[in-house]
């Protein structure tokens, strides 16, 4: 597939594809900060979980052009809410980059958190919010301390795989897949994810795949947070990241004042998962 043949929805508000000459630059730029964080770190290469999704397949692909894939180790962790699919195209993209990985299933570990959990569990509870996000979060975290455990054993870093519409909109677990050394492709929103995935060769079910963190069960991206991908990056890039007023992105995309105000809501509340914790002012300097 190639990049400009990524075809955005006829309702797309806006396109934020970029030419080739910036989608070159792009890939540069990223295979440069991943190496030079590397280097700078001392380490030894980096460790990334393969989802079998977009994010995690550009990342892994760009892990590689920057450090080779013997620098490059991949974790596929499933569990019982994973699709299958999902993770058979995991390992795929580990196979087809030829790049170091193993399964683990952390199913076994997630257990042992909810017999600990010192409230009930029983039944369908973990089917409902708001014991289901707790743990999906807690599966989350599970693979950010698996990527750590690997990591410091092998003196590499962790590379996140999230991208800018993501973290502006805080659809990332603080302290799961936010835990990482680095975001390689953390400046890029997904419909720029998408088309940079074509450009370096991503296999076309994968860019056209449909989200999802797979938290629990069914889950999608766009139906957690209400929005397409592509009106989401739109109104982030008009009037979060934009200039334009609240009325003035409505007429310039065609959208709805209450798609903005989910957006921007989104942004507001999630401002603590991109901020270190917070510390009362120091009283005496």
């Amino acid at each position: 597939m190639s990049e400009q043949s990524v075809i955005l929805e006829p309702s797309a508000p806006l396109d934020l594809r970029l030419s080739e000459a910036e989608l070159a630059d792009a890939r540069e730029h990223i295979v440069s900060f991943v190496r030079q964080t590397v280097d700078h770190a001392g380490a030894d290469g980096a460790v990334l979980g393969l989802s079998g999704g977009i994010d995690s397949t550009l990342t892994a692909h760009l892990a590689v052009e920057a450090l080779g894939a013997d620098a490059v180790h991949g974790l596929v962790m499933p569990s019982e809410v994973n699709a299958a699919d999902n993770m058979s195209d995991a390992e795929r993209i580990a196979r087809d980059l030829d790049i170091e990985y193993d399964v683990i299933d952390i199913e076994p570990i997630f257990d042992a958190f909810v017999s600990a959990f010192p409230g009930e569990t029983d039944g369908d509870r973990l089917e409902t919010d708001p014991l289901r996000t707790a743990a999906g979060n807690v599966r989350v975290r599970i693979r950010a301390v698996l990527d750590y455990f690997v990591a410091n054993a092998e003196n590499r870093v962790v590379l996140g795989t999230g991208n800018r519409s993501e973290a502006l909109t805080g659809y990332f677990t603080k302290y799961g897949d936010g835990a990482v050394d680095c975001h390689p492709i953390g400046n890029l929103y997904k419909q720029q994810v998408r088309q940079l995935a074509a450009h370096v060769g991503v296999d076309d079910d994968l860019v056209t795949k449909t989200p999802s963190a797979e938290m629990w069960l069914g889950q999608t991206d766009e139906a957690e947070m209400g929005l397409d991908y592509d009106t989401l990056d739109a109104i982030l890039a008009l009037h979060v990241d934009g200039p334009l007023s609240e009325a003035a992105t409505v007429r310039a995309l065609d959208v709805t004042a209450e798609q903005i105000d989910r957006v921007v809501d989104l942004y507001e509340t999630s401002a603590h998962k991109r901020a270190m914790p917070p510390s009362p002012d120091p009283l005496y300097l």
